[in-house]
């Protein structure tokens, strides 16, 4: 073999080992062997969809005539909620002219997720003076109300006619985190806007001892007791709370408001029976297809389908270690994409065969053949494999503006596919190719070649 060959081997096989270490792991990491502290970690699961994993799908509607920035805005808010929430993998699509399509794979606790999406109207600090009302309670309050609010000490109004101060609303948090408490328990820390700072400090420093609620959609999520002047900015919600309970606290904080008021048009749930069989039939579909384009390219063109095949079974390890990594979320579409992709990759290894044929039978050295095979297939896997291209993106803008995720999934799976496979066509096929034929005389073995 020449120079260039045998470092373009060498390249393919690194890339084949890191790939088989990526297809084996759940977790990569790599390690300094002199301080073993970890370099480099990454979580490399295969992400399957909801159609393969099970779990919710929610379909929520904005008011109509809703702008697309404040649609975008609220998908935005409401992917930042659920992630914080730990709900991993969730995908929402803005679906115009007013709906969001959101879906959560494999989630623990849809009741949760559902709550959450709920909550979406106005964050506010309430002013209770020496009134402690407990969590869950509806209120009223003058910054959603238009009216003047009625005094605290005023005890004999009934509680539905009374009208609360609003201080702030969630606009004027900076940050919003949770943290250990002196106690041993955990608190809410927070950070004010500077132009909230000063008012923030004036209003402690006169309700020292008074209650200052925090109030989401009219209902009261917490009433916390002010035990000091808050002048810089920055102070912390203690009580009760637990880990969960006070990422699920901050979490309400932090992204309790939303440009436009949202309701839950449609839900269902999508069991993991359903999920388990889809997979398992999806990937007896995947080896039976596999199979039998491994089996037909060898028996059609012998000693070079049998290359082929190597060749094809490099670019389905190079394929699953992409969708790994990037990561792509597989769905059934998505693994259709792919095995669709495993059969535009076999055409190009076909027209290079085809090629390489006419060359041999012309009489050309075998080595020459196989250049010539590939220079003359080349302008028709270009093509074909460009126009595929333009055809996943169309696919996936389709997906993407109208909420289609499944098509969406389908293209993302067939235009990496189609990269993967021309690589393979390009560098690896070849490479086999003078690996395994260059010292053969093709006029000595004709039947090796399916002359």
């Amino acid at each position: 073999m020449k120079r260039r060959p045998i470092t373009t081997l060498i390249f393919i096989l690194i890339l084949l080992a890191l790939s088989i270490w990526v297809n084996l792991s759940d977790t990569i990491s790599i390690t300094n062997p002199f301080t073993s502290t970890a370099l480099f970690s990454r979580n490399v699961e295969t992400r399957l969809g909801l159609d393969l994993r099970g779990g919710l799908q929610v379909l929520l509607e904005a008011p109509v005539g809703t702008t697309d920035a404040d649609l975008q805005t609220t998908k935005t808010i409401l992917e930042k909620r659920v992630n914080a929430l730990g709900v991993s993998e969730v995908n929402m699509q803005v679906a115009p002219p007013n709906r969001i399509v959101a879906e959560f794979p494999g989630i623990d606790d849809p009741q949760e997720v559902v709550a959450s999406v709920k909550q979406t109207g106005l964050l506010e600090f309430v002013d209770f003076g020496d009134v402690q009302l407990p969590e869950g309670t509806p209120i009223q309050t003058d910054y959603n109300n238009g009216k003047t609010a009625t005094p605290h000490s005023d005890l004999d109004t009934p509680l539905e006619n009374r009208i609360f101060h609003t201080v702030m609303t969630g606009s004027a948090l900076q940050t919003v985190g949770v943290q250990p408490s002196t106690t041993g328990g955990y608190e809410v820390a927070f950070s004010l806007k500077s132009d909230y700072a000063v008012l923030f400090s004036d209003y402690t420093r006169d309700n020292v001892g008074k209650y200052l609620a925090i109030v989401l959609d009219g209902r009261v999520i917490s009433a916390p007791k002010i035990n000091s002047q808050i002048s810089d900015g920055q102070g912390v919600i203690t009580g009760n709370y637990t880990s969960e309970s006070a990422n699920s606290f901050a979490v309400q904080l932090r992204y309790g408001s939303l440009p436009v008021k949202i309701e839950i048009a449609e839900s269902r749930q999508i069991g993991p029976t359903l999920g388990e069989e889809s997979v398992r039939k999806s990937i007896i579909a995947g080896l039976i297809g596999l199979s039998v384009v491994i089996l037909f390219m060898l028996i059609y063109y012998r000693l070079p389908g049998f290359i082929a095949d190597l060749a094809l079974i490099t670019y389905a390890l190079f394929s699953m270690a992409l969708f790994k990594l990037i990561p792509v979320v597989l769905t059934l579409p998505g693994i259709a994409g792919f095995i669709l992709s495993i059969g535009m990759a076999v055409d190009a290894n076909i027209l290079i065969f085809e090629r390489m044929k006419e060359e041999l039978r012309s009489g050309k050295p075998l080595r020459t053949a196989i250049d010539l095979g590939w220079q003359r297939a080349w302008p028709s896997i270009r093509d074909s494999n460009l126009a595929t291209l333009i055809t996943s993106s169309i696919l996936f803008y389709f997906g993407n503006t109208f909420g289609a995720s499944m098509v969406k999934g389908f293209a993302v799976t067939l235009a990496l596919g189609v990269l993967v496979s021309l690589f393979t066509a390009i560098i690896v096929t070849r490479t086999y190719l003078h690996l395994v034929l260059d010292n053969l005389r093709s006029a000595e073995h004709p039947k090796w070649f399916g002359l």
